[in-house]
């Protein structure tokens, strides 16, 4: 039927153009705008992003809410937003707010999953949405009980390694919203990080400083390795809730050395802790990233010094393997 007939007959009809185009002209736009909020952004379809937020000060949802509008008013597109403390549960998120939207209209959905409630989201839900669970799958859990991700959760993981192999255990993390994928910014490197997960969650302050040196000895070494250094130093930490707090500071010289590294990491430390309560996960990162110079000190300062020693300690790992030299408390704490 051709187009001007089709309006006639059908009034209210909505004509939506079928050039790739134009679809690829609005998925830039939009992805523009979300690039504007943070530059920590993976697009993963032409439609769809990941976007790390953890650093910006706005709630949750009044975030979400503010990008939604811009995104209405300078595209004229609805969209529909999940935000939680992993891309696996904010997926899961966007794609349960759209269902649960009204059928009137297209979905203009948000939901936010607070930290700590990741599992009692997702208890209820079928498991077919979760990722990884295709058909066949999901007729594979189903044939031993298990129809949503509250069922899987509760079912033994060691029987769900004996009945999938390596995937059992992805799916006895996910079903718990446990996701440490990070969000990828593939484009360029905006920062180099290291983090760990406690298997026990901790408040030994004296545990986190010696993981904190660890964590910045790797930091350090993996920008020299790349000759680049940063101005921005952040630490990262996730309590026992789920949680998930950051602070930066930026340097006036931009860095690549172990020691400056752990001590603004250890102040930053001390403006977080909030003294007995226990934490899940820390990490240490650098940004604002640029070519390493270096330029002589007319004397031998304490920073030469060990920029000097940083030099041969990794000239030395490189050729003996990178476990070769290991500072003594570190491998008092690993031991």
């Amino acid at each position: 039927m051709p187009t001007a007939q089709a309006i006639r007959v059908c009034p209210e009809l909505r004509l939506i153009s079928g050039h790739h185009n134009d679809y690829s002209a609005f998925s830039e736009r939009v992805m523009a705008i979300l690039g504007e909020v943070t530059p920590l952004l993976e697009q993963v379809s032409i439609d769809e992003a990941f976007m790390d937020v953890t650093d910006l000060p706005q709630p949750l949802e009044m975030l979400a809410q503010s990008i939604q509008a811009k995104v209405q008013s300078e595209t004229g597109l609805p969209c529909s937003l999940g935000g939680a403390t992993n891309k696996l549960v904010a997926k899961i998120a966007t794609d349960a707010g759209k269902a649960r939207a009204s059928k009137e209209d297209y979905p203009r959905a948000i939901l936010i999953v607070p930290p700590g409630h990741e599992a009692e989201f997702l208890a209820p839900l079928p498991v077919k949405a979760m990722w990884g669970v295709g058909p066949k799958t999901e007729s594979a859990l189903q044939s031993y009980g298990i129809k949503t991700i509250g069922d899987l959760a509760k079912y033994p993981t060691k029987l769900l390694v004996a009945h999938f192999g390596k995937f059992g255990m992805e799916l006895a993390d996910r079903s718990r919203g446990i996701d440490n994928h990070p969000v990828t910014v593939e484009y360029e490197v905006k920062s180099i990080s290291q983090e760990t997960t406690f298997e026990v969650d901790t408040n030994d302050v004296v545990l986190l400083r010696k993981t904190l040196k660890f964590l910045s000895e790797k930091v350090g070494r993996r920008l020299r390795a790349k000759g680049i250094c940063g101005k921005v130093i952040r630490l990262k930490l996730r309590w026992s809730d789920f949680s998930t707090h950051t602070r930066q500071v930026t340097l006036l010289q931009p860095t690549n050395q172990d020691g400056v590294i752990l001590d603004t990491a250890l102040k930053l430390l001390a403006d977080l802790w909030e003294g007995n309560r226990a934490v899940r996960l820390i990490g240490v990162g650098v940004a604002n990233l640029d070519e390493s110079v270096h330029q002589m000190e007319l004397f031998d300062t304490p920073k030469e010094k060990e920029r000097r020693l940083l030099s041969a300690l990794d000239n030395l790992r490189e050729k003996f393997g990178k476990d070769s030299i290991v500072r003594g408390d570190i491998l008092e704490k690993h031991e």
